[in-house]
Order: C-alpha cells, then sequence, then structure tokens
C-alpha cells in the first residue's frame, strides 16, 4: 500500500490524515477544500511521495475525522489553523510545504501569515493556493452554502457518483475510476440504508456564522514565503481582480506570488493530471534543498 491512515488528536478532536513517503525528512502537507477530504489529494501524494513526506488530514467534520461537538467555533479557519499547528507538534514537523485547495488554501494562509498560529511562521516553507485567494466572490460562496448545507442522499452508490459528477465538473477531467474512488472515499451510509456525502452539514454554520472568514487579506500580506496561485480559467470564486490585487500587494509585492492559469477548469483544479502535478511539484522542488521531481510520463496520467 502506497500510504498509510493515521489518527491524532489535536486540540481535543481526532483527526484522520494518511501519509506518503514516511522515510523522508521534507514534509508536505495537502489538504482538501471545504467539503471534500484527504484523499482528493491521493494522485498529487503519490507524485510527491518519491521525495517527500506527504501529509493529507481531514478537517474535522470530514472524511473519517470527528465532528465538532461545537460547530459554530470550530468550523472555523482560526480553529482549523490550530488544528494544523497541533498536527505539526503530533508529527514532529518542524517545517512544511503546503499545498491547499480551496478551504484548504486558506487554512495554509493563516497558518502562513502566523498571525492566527505565531508558532507557525517561518515553518511553511512554501504555500500552493489551489483556486482560493484572500477574497471570495459572494455568489460563488452563495452557491456553495446551498449545496454543502443540505446535501442529498440517495439509495444507490451510482446515483451518488452520478451527483458528483455533475456538482464536481469544475474540477476537470477525471477518469472513471477517479470518480468512482472519489464516491466511494466520501461516503456514508444513513441509518435509512440511503448514502450521503461524508461530512457534517453543520460544517456550512462558518458561512453563517462567521460571514467574514475567507476574508483573509491580512494573514496574506503576512505571508514573506513563496506563493503560487492555481487559478481555474472558469472559477467562479476566484476573480481576476483578486489574483491581480494578489500580485500587488503582501508577497506579490514582495515578488514572491505566481498565478498561473488552468484551462479546463472551475473551482477547483483536481490536481490529478501530469500538467498540473508538474506544476505544484516543480514549485516545490524551486523552493526545496535537493535534485528536481522528473515530469510525469504523460502515458501513465493522461487526459483529451
Amino acid at each position: 500500500m502506497p500510504y498509510s491512515s493515521q489518527y491524532a488528536t489535536c486540540a481535543g478532536r481526532e483527526i484522520h490524515y494518511t501519509e506518503w513517503g514516511p522515510q523522508h525528512k521534507t514534509t508536505v502537507i495537502a489538504w482538501h477544500g471545504l467539503a471534500r477530504t484527504g484523499r482528493d489529494m491521493d494522485e498529487l501524494a503519490e507524485r510527491l511521495s518519491s521525495r517527500y513526506r506527504v501529509i493529507c488530514p481531514d478537517t474535522i467534520g470530514r472524511g473519517l475525522s470527528q465532528w465538532s461537538p461545537d460547530p459554530g467555533n470550530e468550523y472555523t479557519l482560526a480553529f482549523y489553523a490550530r488544528l494544523a499547528a497541533e498536527l505539526f507538534g503530533q508529527l514532529q514537523i518542524t517545517d512544511a510545504h503546503w499545498v491547499g485547495t480551496s478551504m484548504g488554501g486558506a487554512i495554509g494562509m493563516v497558518c502562513a501569515g502566523g498571525l492566527a498560529q505565531p508558532q507557525l511562521k517561518g515553518r511553511i516553507r512554501s504555500l500552493v493556493l489551489n483556486d482560493n485567494a484572500p477574497r471570495l466572490a459572494e455568489p460563488a460562496i452563495a452557491r456553495i452554502r446551498a449545496y454543502a448545507g443540505d446535501p442529498p442522499a440517495f439509495d444507490t452508490m451510482a446515483q451518488l457518483e452520478a451527483f458528483f459528477r455533475q456538482v464536481y465538473k469544475p474540477f476537470g477531467w477525471l477518469s472513471d475510476a477517479q470518480w468512482r474512488r472519489l464516491t466511494e472515499t466520501s461516503t456514508r451510509r444513513l441509518p435509512d440504508g440511503r448514502v450521503t456525502p461524508h461530512y457534517d452539514p453543520a460544517m456550512v454554520r462558518q458561512f453563517t456564522d462567521h460571514p467574514n472568514d475567507y476574508e483573509v487579506w491580512a494573514h496574506y500580506d503576512a505571508i514573506e514565503v513563496p506563493v503560487l496561485c492555481l487559478h481555474g480559467a472558469e472559477s467562479d470564486l476566484v476573480l481576476r481582480e483578486t489574483t491581480d490585487e494578489m500580485m500587488r500587494r503582501g508577497p506579490g509585492r514582495r515578488g514572491l506570488t505566481r498565478v498561473v492559469e488552468v484551462p479546463g477548469c472551475g473551482h477547483a483544479p483536481a490536481l490529478n493530471v501530469p500538467e498540473q502535478l508538474d506544476l505544484v511539484a516543480s514549485f516545490i522542488d524551486q523552493h526545496d534543498n535537493g535534485p528536481a521531481l522528473r515530469p510525469t510520463p504523460a502515458a501513465t496520467a493522461s487526459h483529451p
């Protein structure tokens, strides 16, 4: 098996994560999006694990991690950053590169800026924001809030997979096997036997109880490490005017931010095809000491 399934107690909550390449000294944290799980990072983790130790957490309330008994206070970026800081301690991570999709990118910004968790300042060596920015478009947030807060239930796995294929179409191209894995790794069965996405619907309270939680310019401005922003060309969540502003302030003003538009994707690129994997791997390699990873052979993971 290329990875192991592990658990840690952080801030009094049980957090699940997968670990790849445990023999390596340098760590990469790969953190998933709002209603997703750490298994979304399988392709990236497998790619990087030939040289890096890769940790892919399930955020509290998602996947196999504990659901919060205090959703109004704990489904917030501040608490997620606290979980991350304690995970660093539990796993004896001195420093790490960070790759975050959507919400995972926001957590990375909060951690890298050091305002919420000062002990992490300087310990995140580089930051990849996968279709995430310090400000998100309100209509897109409303769309996400609508579907995430009331997850549907289905009689069969085939029906749930069809739902995922529709709602996550903006992820871009996925193979049939990847769609099947996405479904099977983000499903839970209800007491009545139906299946539904594997997350706590109360996590949407982050938007209702903390409507400005994703306005994180102050954290972004405090970042002093290289930042790569992958912007889905068709994303309705991250606007070009926002990425332009990222280039004018904080690490962008210091020449540390790079924005790359990813064609054929909206919110958010699935990080599962060679072009996307190469972008992330080469960025991490550039800001790490050692030989670069070789590009993924197109024959092993191609798409139309």
